[in-house]
């Protein structure tokens, strides 16, 4: 996450809907130095609308249809924070989160779309906006669901018809019955001939139309105005367009609760703009569409960049009226414009066509070649990849082993260099000494912060002790005396919601400068005893408390990885979380019982074993099947992905590993883990015990093998 130039200012992109999606692709392709770019959205990819009916059919897969904002970040050199706004501070520049302290910003711009949903009719339906969970549920209904499937869609304006005409397509072979609720005259907004022809598709497909006025929803019903009750086995509202509810709190001039904009986009704060639904446009008001979003995205982008270099903005003047291409459930669509109409396969076509190219522009970046001089040795010393963050970037095991550190002099070190941590010997016990730091692998400062602190916290649970104080090392990327002031606060408040948790102190430390951001933390704690390295004995099984493959997800989150068949800003959100976990709760399970431990870390399970292993004058047996797994690391590893120091992770225990290591799946015991789980011998007899204490306690645990009597090696089956 290097900046090239000093950072010294901050925009903030709230939303990840159509308009800022496109700034971002835009803003990769011209960044402006100096800036610091954030979106913040709750989610890792957000749905593209026009694809939405295409998916509720069936035409489409999912992956298909959403953006990957985790993917279209790192294109962008933006950091992404998965958090939601739920309100500002105008006068101290600050966005409030849901699950965090304010964010700080220079320049804001809204684009958060509006909500369908009616909470007056109760909790027993879904919105079809956010399209994200509604798509999701729609999924599982349709797995589920059997013959004479009930669906009620509540609102019969374009997008609810829309939608009806999908749902019963999808559900077509199940004799469904779908019904469309509306209070009013249906399609009202429509011209007459594109009202009258899609009434008759609806006819049609067999969606029955309902004037009425729903007033409850029920599990498995729709309570109407005049007391029927409607059999529902899914119900939805398209009715009822709403601005998010904490806009009405910001001081922003509204019109009907949506941020009212200039002809620049600017609110009537200047440090805000705002585009796509939830906006209101005063001099040309227009329906809320995602045609005007993405039409006004080249606008917004320009005018962001206009006002943090003084230079002059551009008008967004939106058109008047706009194609609308309908999909009719089957591979068919209608479009209007100006009141003239057409409709039929071609149609679906050339909006599939439209579509599609939409979303490849979120699709396969163009690869920047590096120009490498050369230099005899500079290529194969630069590697085939990037290098890592996180403990992927550590230096590799065999330029450490040359170290030749002298043995310790004072009789209270008890051990030095080899285990996780020094070992000191105090009066009732021993206090265990450690130090860790990590290049940024992620532009959120304060989940680095706090990623770190679990990465550095792994040593002292390693050796069964509770952690005491901790010393931060920091180095800050150049930037504005302001800016980094809320890099470093957040780094440390995240850090210290870790540690505090941990029942350590976070006493202070040292800050630097240089080219990028690195986070580090000297940590102390006490125990009874330490648990080593040593120990492990024939007969002993091992436990490891977390699954792999958080180097290889990093890795290709760094390169920008497009899996098929699944979506890398999920697999990157799930790593993360999984990362997020510390495994203080598992060492308490663990300490009292292992005849040794360690935590897996830079280099690798099988490292880290073969380092057991050594110092226990024994050998192992590891079942690669049994071995947990992050959900996309095996994925990722299959299409060549993985950390910068897996080569030299491999070449470290040539020799001593032998079984079937080409697999996808043998290639992630080699990779690098940060914030990586325990790995533990303990007796035989008391691993089903141990091994449910830890599933219950929330540890994704499991028994990966056993320890044998032998040379230290590992045979992998």
């Amino acid at each position: 996450m290097q900046a090239p130039w000093p950072l010294v200012q901050d925009v903030v992109l709230v939303g990840g809907g159509h308009a800022h999606a496109l700034v971002l692709q835009k803003w990769a392709m011209a960044p402006l130095p100096g800036v610091r770019l954030t979106l913040v959205d709750p989610a890792p990819v957000v749905p593209y609308t026009g694809m939405l009916p295409g998916l509720i059919a069936g035409h489409y897969a999912r992956e298909e249809m959403l953006i990957d904002l985790v993917r279209l970040a790192r294109r962008a050199g933006a950091r992404l924070i998965q958090d939601r706004v739920t309100g500002i501070d105008r006068e101290a520049r600050l966005l409030r989160l849901a699950g965090r302290a304010p964010l700080a910003y220079d320049l804001a711009s809204l684009d958060i779309g509006i909500t369908s949903d009616l909470p007056e009719l109760g909790a027993h339906a879904f919105s079809a906006k956010p399209l994200g969970a509604y798509a999701a549920a729609w999924e599982d209904f349709v797995a589920r669901v059997g013959q004479g499937a009930r669906v009620a869609i509540i609102g019969a304006g374009l997008g609810g018809v829309e939608l009806a005409l999908a749902s019963a397509h999808r559900l077509r072979a199940l004799a469904p019955r779908v019904t469309l609720i509306d209070r009013g005259g249906p399609l009202a907004a429509l011209p007459t001939r594109a009202r009258a022809a899609l009434l008759q598709a609806l006819t049609a497909a067999g969606v029955e139309l309902l004037t009425a006025t729903p007033v409850e929803t029920l599990p498995g019903a729709v309570r109407l105005q005049d007391g029927r009750l409607l059999a529902s086995d899914f119900t939805l509202t398209v009715a009822g367009a709403r601005p998010q509810a904490w806009l009405a709190e910001t001081g922003l001039a509204l019109h009907e609760g949506f941020v009212a904009v200039d002809r620049h986009l600017q609110s009537s704060d200047p440090a805000i703009f705002a585009a796509g639904d939830c906006v209101h446009l005063p001099h040309a008001p227009r329906p809320k569409a995602g045609v005007f979003a993405v039409r006004a995205a080249p606008v917004l982008w320009h005018n962001l960049r206009a006002a943090l270099t003084g230079s002059a903005p551009r008008a967004f003047a939106p058109q008047r009226d706009y194609l609308k291409l309908v999909s009719l459930g089957r591979k068919s669509a209608l479009a209007e414009k100006w009141g003239g109409v057409l409709q039929g396969p071609a149609l679906w076509t050339w909006k599939d066509r439209i579509d599609r190219r939409f979303m490849a522009m979120f699709g396969d970046f163009p690869a920047m070649a590096p120009q490498v001089p050369q230099v005899l040795g500079l290529a194969e010393a630069m590697g085939p990849r990037p290098l890592c963050g996180g403990c992927g970037g550590k230096v590799g095991a065999g330029a450490l082993r040359a170290l030749d550190l002298p043995a310790a002099r004072r009789p209270e070190v008890l051990t030095g260099p080899g285990d996780d941590a020094a070992v000191l010997k105090v009066v009732g016990g021993v206090q265990v000494l450690t130090t860790d730091h990590l290049r940024a692998f992620t532009g959120d400062e304060r989940r680095m912060g706090r990623l770190t602190a679990v990465h550095a916290l792994g040593d002292i649970w390693a050796m069964g002790a509770t952690p005491q104080v901790a010393l931060a090392q920091i180095t800050l990327p150049r930037g504005s005396e302001a800016l980094q002031a809320r890099m470093l606060s957040e780094v440390m408040a995240g850090a210290s919601e870790v540690f505090g948790a941990a029942g350590a102190d976070l006493v202070g430390g040292h800050t630097a400068q240089g080219a990028e951001l690195v986070v580090g933390f000297t940590v102390t704690g006490l125990g009874p005893r330490a648990v080593t390295k040593a120990g492990a004995r024939a007969g002993d099984v091992l436990i490891l408390t977390k699954a792999l493959g958080s180097g290889t997800i990093l890795a290709a989150e760094m390169a920008m990885a497009r899996p098929k068949g699944a979506l890398l800003g999920e697999i990157v959100a799930g790593c993360l979380a999984a990362m997020g976990r510390g495994n203080g709760a598992a060492a308490a399970v663990l300490a009292p019982h292992a005849h040794a431990m360690t935590d897996v870390t830079g280099f690798g399970l099988l490292g880290h074993l073969v380092e057991m292993l050594e110092a226990s004058g024994t050998s192992a047996r590891l079942a690669l099947a049994d071995v947990p797994l992050l959900p996309g690391a095996e994925l990722l590893a299959a299409m060549g992905e993985g950390s910068s120091l897996e080569p030299a992770n491999r070449a470290a225990v040539l020799g001593r590993v032998t079984g079937d290591l080409t697999a996808p799946r043998a290639r992630l015991l080699f990779d690098p883990q940060t914030c990586g789980g325990l790995l533990a011998a303990v007796p035989a007899a008391l691993a089903p015990g141990l091994l449910a204490a830890l599933r219950a306690g929330g540890d994704a645990a499991a028994v990966i093998g056993v320890v044998e009597a032998g040379a230290p090696a590992v045979v992998v089956g």
